[in-house]
């Protein structure tokens, strides 16, 4: 069975127009011109490489190495180019990898079972609601997670030059801290521990950007533990949060949820869904080998996604993000439910296939039209505001243009000092992008360091920051002298968003620029801002040097061995005739 799942399709081209048909369909909206900013996925033309992007800041790396990708792609190409490509991209790789992942049948073709897989994986509420709260990052490492799996099936088949091709198809996924860790959950569990040491090795090295800047950050690493329970996997419906998450829903933000995640036939639909799973692994073979590590992989999603759900669990989930550095990262445990969308959408593929060629065999057979049918329709019916930008929701904007004044003010002023943005909130909500929730741009805009507020406000519940500079800034903001002290030299105040009022004592210092949306202010005497020493600075860099230098060695070693001479043709003798 194993080394049927990477066979190549004898008919491709039907899931590669699955695949784009869903991925216009999704991201409809968000091809229009402008920039989709909502909640976390915030894009702006022109990202610098800093401090932030390296993970030489105050704060925890959250966007290593992301935004140092980011960076140098909008460096030639305009950030909001960049961002439809990814959206398009994540999605059609989605659903063209779920459905190439379907071990074909006896004659080559994967047909039914293929589109099934690609609808489970792809038109889906774990890709509705973490495209809603806009952790587009996390979404290009769940996209990847097919693909990592047919070519770690390639690896256990012994093919050559296997491992670095593994190791790049990684590459997408090792761009987030979780993106990684599900890769390797996955990796680990297809491949086996006695195969695992080169690509695990390997993933560890391009994991190095942001596990080197965590350890050295700061901050010290560890979260508020309050973040579990505010992070906790939640019920959208009468079914239940195990049964939201058995349908790769059960987000904690109840903004980021779909609609019709609330209709009471939601469960009643994740359930057939199941039962067409477990129909599809019950299927001779299908539970063996890589088929079982899937399966064992997926439960463990589930139970780590419900666990901040489950009182005993949550608290010792709580001891371990207050206590270890980087626990932080499983508070938020729905997340790792895309380790059970791979054998939900496999199992789901391999149910219908053999649902309809039952039906076919001992029934009536006219029916095994409509339970096909009944199959592809299943999930499109689970979520189908997925359709147009989730209903809509995915519009862009246009950045007003004071933004781009800002930027040159900033990038023209040779004094010292980094940018304090008021008012103090990590999140804004701005009317020229239709009061959407949407992260601060600033970060990401400015040719200088800035200094927000990362405390966040979840359903009331405070989840203290973990940058400590935000703190100190915090408390000098009444006194400009002190403000000073602290480094910062700028203050941009955000004019229209909801916020803690703006202090008096910023109002009275020499105002820049006076704008509609937003107000430069000058802070005189300003110290440079606190600098990441040369230790630091050389080991965040060494680490994302052997990052680049792995990715680079499994292009070389994939490439070892491919013959570039054309080969020659014994040159034909002329005949003589005499």
């Amino acid at each position: 069975m194993d080394a049927q799942w990477a066979h190549r399709d004898r008919s491709p081209w039907p899931a590669r127009l699955l695949a784009l048909g869903v991925a216009l369909l999704v991201t409809g909206p968000a091809l229009g011109p402008g920039f989709v900013l909502l909640r976390d996925m915030v894009f702006v033309p022109r990202q610098d490489l800093d401090l932030d992007a390296l993970g030489l800041s105050g704060s925890l790396p959250r966007a290593v190495p992301v935004d140092a990708v980011m960076a140098l792609l909008t460096a030639v190409l305009p950030g909001d180019l960049v961002q439809k490509a990814v959206l398009l991209g994540l999605v059609f790789t989605a659903v063209l990898g779920a459905a190439r992942l379907v071990p074909p049948d006896a004659d080559g073709r994967r047909g039914l079972a293929a589109a099934v897989a690609g609808l489970v994986y792809g038109w889906s509420p774990y890709l509705a609601e973490r495209l809603l709260i806009g952790q587009w990052t996390l979404l290009i490492a769940w996209a990847a997670l097919p693909w990592i799996t047919r070519a770690a099936l390639r690896v256990r088949a012994g093919v050559p030059r296997a491992v670095p091709v593994l190791v790049l198809t990684c590459v997408p996924a090792a761009l987030s801290s979780t993106g990684a860790l599900l890769a390797a959950g996955v990796v680990l569990a297809v491949v086996g521990i006695r195969r695992a040491a080169v690509p695990l090795a390997a993933l560890l090295g391009m994991a190095l950007p942001w596990l080197v800047a965590g350890v050295l950050s700061v901050s010290g690493g560890a979260s508020d533990p309050d973040g579990v329970a505010a992070f906790a996997a939640r019920a959208e419906n009468w079914g239940g949060t195990l049964v939201a998450v058995l349908g790769t829903g059960g987000i904690w933000n109840a903004g980021a949820v779909p609609s019709s995640r609330g209709s009471a036939m939601v469960p009643v639909l994740t359930l057939f869904l199941l039962a067409l799973a477990v129909l599809g692994w019950l299927t001779r073979g299908a539970l063996q080998g890589a088929g079982r590590g899937l399966v064992i992989l997926g439960a463990l999603g589930v139970g780590l996604a419900c666990a901040g759900a489950v009182p005993g669990v949550a608290g010792v989930l709580e001891a371990v993000v207050r206590t270890v550095p980087g626990g932080g990262i499983l508070r938020d445990g729905q997340k790792w439910a895309a380790w059970w969308a791979l054998p939900l959408a496999v199992g789901a593929g391999l149910g219908a296939r053999g649902l309809t060629e039952a039906v076919r065999a001992r029934g009536p057979a006219v029916l095994a039209g409509p339970l096909a049918g009944a199959a592809l329709l299943l999930p499109l019916i689970a979520v189908p505001d997925l359709v147009w930008g989730v209903a809509g929701r995915l519009q862009p904007v246009a950045y007003p243009a004071e933004w781009q004044q800002v930027r040159d003010v900033l990038a023209e002023d040779d004094g010292p000092g980094d940018v304090l943005v008021l008012p103090f909130g990590a999140y804004r909500s701005f009317a020229w992008n239709d009061g959407r929730p949407q992260l601060d741009p600033a970060s990401r805009w400015l040719t200088r360091p800035t200094v927000v507020d990362d405390e966040l406000v979840v359903a009331g519940r405070s989840v203290a920051g973990e940058d400590a500079r935000a703190a100190e800034v915090a408390g000098a903001v009444e006194d400009p002298l002190a403000l000073a002290r602290t480094g910062v030299g700028w203050v941009l105040v955000e004019q229209g968003t909801p916020g803690r009022p703006v202090p008096s004592a910023v109002t009275t210092l020499p105002l820049v620029l006076d704008g509609a949306d937003l107000d430069l202010y000058r802070v005189p005497g300003a110290r440079t801002g606190p600098e990441p020493s040369p230790g630091r600075v050389t080991a965040v860099a060494l680490a994302h040097a052997c990052a680049l230098g792995v990715v680079v060695g499994a292009v070389l070693w994939s490439m070892r061995g491919a013959s570039t001479v054309t080969l020659r043709r014994r040159p034909l003798r002329k005949r003589v005739t005499e």
